[in-house]
């Protein structure tokens, strides 16, 4: 029977092995002001994402960039895409605000006015006590309307209107015209629609016509967003909340399910392994090929987590079997029998998902690169760390137990064949 417990130091040298330097790379994340280490998207940082195309291929992203620092965006990047698209990220750029309406809009005042309908010669052009104009010599019309003259016609309701403003408060007709416009219809600068029409407003505005007036019409517009700091920082919260809730609620179910907080440390400590191996490796792959990590991060770590934990519940259970049949044996002995009993489940399962992952990352398209590397990284060492890193722990913690209260280690017994 092959003896993976007793070579477990290399099991865990090999580890330090590779979160060390990950973990040094993560750590000068902070400490170089993102300069080295993990690189981030808008969705955490804010800022504006722009993708287009020119009709001229040959623009190079080193040519935007410099064009873009002359513009006072030093700080932005550019890289080309595998469509042909330049992807710019900039700090946040937004479109103008709406300028006032040419109209102000149509101010209420209580003004009197010659009735239309009063005669010439007989108005006395005099406002009534209401604020409407009477007829000289006739009684007092009603508020809101003139007094006929005797001497002409009644006006028709279509030909007079109205002299003072009506009881709501709206302006009536008068002699002048009534203002056309108004702040509603007055037309104003939005975002682009869709996200496709090249914006010509504001400080994008601005960028935009630069760009073109050096190096050619923009040909298409790919996507526009623009995230502020307010949401990202939020973003940012969120996801640290989840993988702390998510770790601390499986310690303590296993913790629970198996009546031993030996077994949900470790199952927590080769978690916490999985997590800093694919978070490490990113840090690597940001400053060296400026790899970026996404909104989707999030949900490919916990789904590592879920895996990983998984994995491991599968050995745990086995040991808690064996621990039961084969009383007065070494833990060791019982943890190694376990492990060789589950290794050919655990690595089939795996199999099967890496081959799918290993799919999608070559076939997939660029929207899931960074998602399904960060899959394919985690479920590759959540394995790992399940066999070779979980159990050889759990028997350590174990060992040192049994010394520290004095109890007589058992020794090793032969085994027949495996089940």
């Amino acid at each position: 029977m092959f003896d993976l417990i007793s070579k477990r130091n290399w099991f865990f040298a090999f580890s330090l092995l590779i979160t060390i330097p990950g973990l040094l790379f993560i750590i000068l994340t902070p400490v170089t002001g993102d300069q080295v280490g993990l690189k981030f998207t808008i969705d955490y940082t804010g800022g504006t994402r722009w993708v287009v195309r020119f009709e001229n291929p040959n623009v190079s992203p080193a040519a935007v960039k410099a064009k873009l620092s002359e513009l006072g965006l030093e700080n932005s990047t550019v890289v080309s895409t595998a469509s042909g698209f330049l992807e710019i990220k900039t700090i946040p750029l937004g479109l103008s605000t709406p300028p006032p309406a040419a109209t102000p809009p149509p101010q209420i005042t209580l003004a009197p006015s010659v009735s239309p309908g009063a005669s010439g010669s007989g108005a006395s052009g005099s406002p009534g006590a209401s604020g409407s104009p009477a007829a000289s010599g006739s009684p007092a019309a009603p508020s809101g309307s003139a007094a006929p003259s005797p001497s002409s016609p009644p006006p028709s309701p279509s030909s007079a209107p109205s002299a003072s403003p009506s009881a709501s408060g709206s302006p009536g007709v008068s002699g002048s015209p009534a203002p056309s416009g108004s702040a509603g219809a007055s037309p104003s600068p939005s975002a682009p629609a869709g996200n496709t029409e090249i914006p010509t407003t504001g400080r994008l505005g601005e960028v935009a016509s630069a760009l073109q007036e050096e190096f050619g019409p923009i040909a298409q517009q790919n996507s526009l967003t623009t995230i502020g700091p307010v949401v990202s920082s939020d973003l940012i919260g969120q996801a640290l909340v989840l993988i702390l809730v998510g770790s601390v609620g499986i310690l303590l179910w296993i913790t629970f399910r198996f009546r031993d907080v030996k077994f949900g440390v470790t199952a927590l400590v080769a978690l916490v392994h999985d997590v800093i191996v694919v978070v490490g490796i990113f840090a690597i792959l940001g400053t060296v090929f400026n790899v970026e990590i996404d909104a989707l991060f999030v949900t490919a770590m916990l789904t590592v987590i879920g895996f990983s934990v998984h994995d491991t519940i599968v050995v745990f259970d086995r040991i808690r079997e064996n621990k039961a049949r084969h009383i007065g044996e070494p833990f060791a002995d019982i943890v190694n029998h376990s492990i060789l009993q589950t290794f050919g489940r655990s690595i089939t399962t795996s199999f099967t998902v890496v081959l799918t992952l290993l799919a999608l990352l070559l076939f997939g398209g660029s929207a899931t690169t960074t998602f399904v590397l960060a899959l394919l990284i985690g479920i590759i060492s959540g394995t790992y760390s399940s066999i070779f890193n979980a159990s050889p722990l759990l028997v350590v913690w174990q060992e040192w137990e049994d010394k520290r209260r004095g109890r007589r280690l058992p020794t090793r017994a032969p085994r027949g064949a495996t089940s």
